[in-house]
């Protein structure tokens, strides 16, 4: 087999999250911008194009988000139950067990969320619309330290033409509804991922870095 064989149906990139947006996002007609004059047409290209260190960036900073969408998406709902404060000995008890004091969620903040689910369902997004929405999610250019910025504000501007453009062809009599979605989508970036950790993954990962999880999950090859 050649070395320069496209390899998008049978390779994987180092961001099983990046090639299914992509891979989604390839359904549609995009417009292709330059990152050193290279097109991202083919997943293959945006394997070579993407920095590996970029991916990490990408994951690290909007795994929350992305979570969040997913579960808006999948329409999951939860309830939770207010205890009462532990002491402070028990807290400095807990410190010396495991090292570090585990962050434990508010009702403020499990009410952000459910407050931010609600807005999403209310929304009613069609898969592609949700699809495109991670994308623009994602691919976040203003975050620091990323090698191809440029690159990812093209991939984030052709996410949010592609949203804009399936929301014009499902919904053409609702003009303000690009707005709304990404109105809904500003408040993704207020529920801190320490909430979803706390809330959803430390009953299951116990005192595991849950990013350094995500990254052997996801970066393993």
């Amino acid at each position: 087999m050649m070395d320069n064989q496209c390899q998008c149906s049978s390779d994987r990139l180092l961001n099983p999250i990046l090639f299914n947006i992509l891979s989604q996002l390839d359904n549609s007609c995009p417009s292709p911008h330059d990152y050193n004059s290279i097109p991202h047409r083919c997943n293959c290209e945006l394997r070579r194009t993407l920095p590996p260190n970029d991916q990490f960036m990408l994951l690290k900073n909007c795994w929350a988000p992305l979570f969040i969408l997913g579960l808006a998406q999948e329409h999951v709902d939860f309830e939770v139950e207010d205890v009462p404060a532990d002491s402070m000995l028990k807290k400095i008890l807990l410190r010396q067990e495991g090292g570090t004091e585990m962050e434990q969620p508010t009702m403020a903040g499990v009410s952000k969320l459910k407050s931010c689910l609600k807005k999403f369902w209310s929304l009613d997004l069609s898969p592609k619309e949700y699809a495109y929405l991670k994308g623009t999610t994602i691919f976040n250019p203003d975050i620091p330290d990323l090698n191809a910025s440029l690159f990812i504000e093209g991939l984030q501007q052709e996410a949010q033409q592609a949203l804009s453009e399936v929301v014009r062809l499902l919904h053409p009599t609702r003009q303000e509804r690009f707005a709304r979605i990404l109105l809904t989508a500003s408040m993704l970036q207020s529920i801190t991922p320490s909430l979803i950790i706390e809330l959803l993954f430390r009953p299951i990962i116990g005192h595991a870095d849950l990013f350094e999880v995500l990254v052997d999950m996801l970066f393993c090859r």
